[in-house]
């Protein structure tokens, strides 16, 4: 039994801690929390193996809350939580409610892998989202992303995209 723990934790230390995104618009680094979230960090690091990110497009992008990229093209998503958005500030806020979070949904759907970046403080977020990490270094190109034009339904109207994720020990 003590071989086995001492197997899980030193497979946990074994984990890559960063991810790098390389997007259209330029590199945004992610710490990703192995504590928090041990199963949402493994199964995106699975993912960032398989390439699964690369060439991915960031299909909503809603200012002064979200940027999400996927394979999920629900608009319902965007618009329910564009509204809800506006009540956020009548709700306190946690620092896991901080701008430059990242996460992915809380769904028993294992088909695919939603991935979501906060750009602003949003007191809601443990109703939606399985934090999984944060952004430590590209804030600006997050911002940058945001600043795209979209539609009214919040889809950018020029590509933007993930050219593909690295995962890195340290930074």
């Amino acid at each position: 039994m003590i071989k086995d723990d001492a197997y899980a934790v030193s497979k946990k230390f074994d984990l890559p801690g960063h991810a790098v995104l390389n997007t259209s618009k330029g590199y945004i680094i992610v710490e990703l929390f192995k504590d928090g979230s041990p199963e949402t960090v493994d199964k995106f690091i699975d993912l960032c193996q398989k390439g699964y990110f690369k060439g991915m497009s960031f299909h909503h992008v809603i200012k002064n809350y979200v940027i999400q990229a996927g394979h999920s093209k629900d608009l319902a998503a965007a618009d329910e939580w564009t509204s809800r958005g506006k009540i956020r500030s009548q709700l306190r806020t946690s620092p896991k409610h901080e701008a430059f979070m990242i996460g992915t949904v809380k769904s028993k759907d294992s088909k695919g892998f939603e991935l979501y970046i906060t750009t602003a403080p949003i007191p809601d977020l443990n109703d939606k989202l399985i934090v999984f990490g944060r952004v430590v270094k590209g804030e600006d190109v997050v911002q940058e992303i945001e600043e795209v034009d979209t539609d009214e339904h919040y889809q950018p109207k020029s590509d933007v995209g993930i050219i593909n994720v690295t995962l890195k020990h340290a930074i």
